[in-house]
């Protein structure tokens, strides 16, 4: 899968942008503020159709144009080769008046080969992968980073991942909804029945696919950071599943971080009974509290490096060698699952990284069909490569050749 062409219009400070791509490494240079990491921003958002710099789809939106405009529309187009096939995607976000005064209301459309279809329809067609310093959140922030980490990471290689996670998502908010009424009110406790049997559908579901993709990237992951680390390390992803579907054993109720647990063996219908049982075993619980307390929106994911902990005592060298070796994972795990490289999007990481990490980079990126860097100093890449690849230099929200 490569790249062949991307058009923006109204583009975070571009007001205009069409662009051929090689299907090579493309080296994006210039000063900080010029448009370097929006491109690659853009790129991203027609993978994931969302942003890894803001939550705010509205934010992305050319500010001039909706500031001076009663009507913006934003579009990204991406003409892209998948295989023997050639597809167009084009996202547009309508930024539009409403009925009360100064006040606007933002619509998302996304169209694939011409035709509207729904997000979760089309999210996995076009892929990339993005790895930017700050995504140490992921390691360091909280457990939504971790959650949001797993879902745009499936959503991308599974299908119908992201339509069942919408679904469960909807099922969570009318259940807590109903939970808080009875807290309330009182009522019967057996309306909730139809929720949790949605809920425990789609959950288990959603556990089973995060299960075996925490064991895949694990896998590579786990490889790859012991050659960064020339095998000092050995690194572990544990997944901590808010209902873990594996008993506990002799009655515990916890585990320690160190354990290694195999959920390989678990069963779709498995979890989903078990699921629900619990669920009905918290159901006073919860009616009490108003909310749902177990489920997938409250799963973990921690990154332990020779069992120690990262989130918590991991220093900021360690951190950034488990990132990169887990962006790299994603990138080989992303290619097994779908068959295709993703894009690799690559944003100033070389100024994080020393001269071995730079070189160990490179070397595994130039196995891909496509990749994009940005860099503010050319002189992070040796000669040599430089000389082998294409470089543009972004200015002002100007792309040049």
């Amino acid at each position: 899968m490569f790249l062949k062409h991307l058009s923006l219009t109204n583009f975070r400070n571009f007001t205009r942008l069409d662009v051929d791509i090689p299907r090579r490494v493309v080296v994006l240079v210039g000063a900080n503020a010029q448009g370097k990491t929006s491109v690659l921003e853009a790129v991203y958002f027609l993978a994931a159709f969302t942003s890894f710099q803001t939550h705010a789809d509205r934010q992305i939106i050319n500010f001039d144009e909706a500031r001076n405009n009663s009507l913006t529309v934003t579009r990204l187009i991406a003409d892209y080769q998948r295989g023997n096939s050639k597809h167009r995607l084009e996202a547009r976000l309508i930024l539009e008046p409403m009925g009360v005064v100064n006040s606007q209301r933002l619509r998302k459309e996304v169209l694939l080969d011409g035709v509207k279809k729904h997000v979760s329809e089309v999210i996995g067609h076009f892929n990339a992968v993005i790895f930017v310093p700050q995504m140490s959140q992921i390691i360091e922030g909280a457990p939504e980073d971790r959650r949001r980490y797993l879902n745009l990471a499936l959503a991308q290689s599974t299908p119908m991942y992201a339509r069942v996670l919408s679904e469960y998502n909807q099922a969570l908010t009318q259940r807590n909804a109903l939970l808080k009424s009875l807290s309330e009110r009182g009522g019967s406790g057996d309306q909730l029945e139809v929720w949790d049997d949605a809920l425990t559908r789609l959950g288990a579901q959603i556990i089973l696919w995060r299960i075996e993709a925490v064991q895949q990237i694990e896998r590579l992951a786990s490889r790859v950071h012991h050659e960064l680390t020339h095998g000092a390390e050995i690194l572990r992803l544990s997944y901590e599943p808010a209902f873990d579907p594996l008993p506990k054993p002799n009655g515990q109720l916890g585990l320690k971080i160190s354990t290694i647990v195999d959920r390989s063996g678990l069963e779709l219908k498995e979890i989903q009974t078990s699921f629900l049982e619990r669920l009905r075993g918290l159901r006073n619980e919860e009616i009490a509290r108003g909310v749902t307390t177990i489920g997938p929106h409250r799963d973990e994911l921690r990154f332990l490096a020779n069992n120690i902990d990262l989130a918590d005592y991991g220093s900021r060298g360690q951190v950034r060698t488990t990132l990169l070796a887990l962006k790299l994972a994603e990138v080989s795990w992303m290619k097994e699952r779908t068959g295709e490289w993703p894009v690799i999007l690559l944003d100033e990481v070389m100024a994080e990284l020393d001269v071995q990490r730079r070189a160990d980079l490179l070397k595994y990126v130039s196995e891909s069909e496509q990749v994009l860097f940005t860099t503010t100093d050319l002189n992070m890449f040796s000669p040599e490569f430089i000389q082998n690849v294409d470089v543009w230099k972004v200015e002002s929200g100007r792309v040049e050749k």
